[in-house]
Parts: structure tokens; C-alpha cells; sequence
């Protein structure tokens, strides 16, 4: 039996989604152990003079807990 937490979290790009999603879960793979799988909940971009500075993704990261 295993149990999963989940944890919501914030990463940029200047570049696209998908390189704020690559780049989110790099880094919680990083910090956390057994990363399973990810959710998108939102995505947004920051705008600077008219045109897109910052694209952002809001994702909730389960992985499982040890034993």
C-alpha cells in the first residue's frame, strides 16, 4: 500500500507553457521524492507594454510519501 500527497506549485517561463512545466517539475523533482504525475490547474502570462513577458503555470504535483 502506498499513500500520495499533493502539493500545489508556481513556475515561470519566458519562453512557453510548456518550458514552465518542464522547469516546475525539474525542480520538484529536485525537493521531493517519487513524483508521479502533474495537473495543470491554470495557466497565465504576465504582460509587459502591450505583449507577453512571463508565461506561468499553476500545477498540483502528487508524489509518494515514504514509508
Amino acid at each position: 500500500m502506498s499513500i500520495a500527497r499533493v502539493t500545489e506549485i508556481s513556475a515561470t517561463s519566458d519562453t512557453g507553457f510548456e518550458d514552465a512545466v518542464r522547469e516546475g517539475l525539474k525542480r520538484a523533482n529536485e525537493t521531493l521524492r517519487h513524483v508521479k504525475s502533474a495537473w495543470i490547474k491554470e495557466q497565465s502570462v504576465d504582460c509587459e507594454d502591450g505583449a507577453i513577458s512571463r508565461y506561468r503555470v499553476n500545477m498540483m504535483v502528487t508524489f509518494i510519501l515514504d514509508d
